[in-house]
């Protein structure tokens, strides 16, 4: 079974994961990844702003998949969804936190860094995980070897890629895409360097064939 969360591997080659303050910082971003061709956001909430900034892209942005990173309690899932998030990407993944997402019916990325733990997803029907924290839980090599056994799953890696490995990862037959903050550099946003982000994501759409 394909989980629905499959589709959003195709959106883009990269999904960009985005650290905002509110909605002043969280529009003009997705608006440059839109310029650039870069139809999916994943903004997380480590910060008090996150849901206000991903209201924002949900209202003034329809035509762009904005979902919620760093989901890690079911009431962020509830507040996520609430604020017009239209997917789940966790760190990781609990019972709880699994349930909760489900019963959303958005799609999910549920966090994986070992096999026990993609085996253990995939028996509650998710094909279609994180893999993270990507560099740290062993690399290309790891995600590599886990196709053999594995051929069902899917993978968004996540953690530790960048814009000179991209191209690397996506070339493994179980990866989708690619997670990355290197569209949206820190340096950019305080200088509301929009123009910058939208170059950056023209660069990444040319990274898939």
């Amino acid at each position: 079974m394909t989980s629905i969360s499959r589709e959003l591997l195709g959106v883009s080659p990269v999904i960009p994961v985005v650290v905002v303050d509110g909605a002043a910082d969280a529009v003009p971003i997705a608006e440059a990844l839109l310029r650039g061709g870069v139809g999916i956001i994943e903004i997380t909430l480590r910060t008090p702003g996150a849901l206000a900034g991903l209201a924002a892209v949900a209202k003034a942005l329809p035509e762009m998949r904005v979902g919620a990173g760093t989901v890690v309690t079911p009431d962020q899932v509830a507040a996520a969804q609430e604020a017009g998030a239209t997917f789940l990407v966790s760190p990781g993944a609990t019972d709880t936190l699994i349930d909760a997402a489900m019963n959303t019916a958005l799609p999910f990325l549920p966090g994986a860094g070992t096999v026990s733990e993609m085996l253990a997803l995939r028996e509650r029907g998710l094909d279609t995980l994180k893999f993270f924290p990507a560099e740290a839980s062993g690399g290309r090599a790891y995600l590599s070897s886990v196709a053999g056994p594995l051929p069902d799953l899917a993978f968004c890696p996540t953690g530790g890629v960048s814009a000179e490995t991209a191209a690397a990862w996506l070339a493994l037959p179980n990866v989708g895409c690619v997670g990355g903050s290197w569209l949206t550099p820190k340096d950019a946003v305080r200088a509301q360097d929009w123009d910058r982000i939208a170059r950056l994501a023209q660069e990444t759409v040319t990274l898939r064939g």
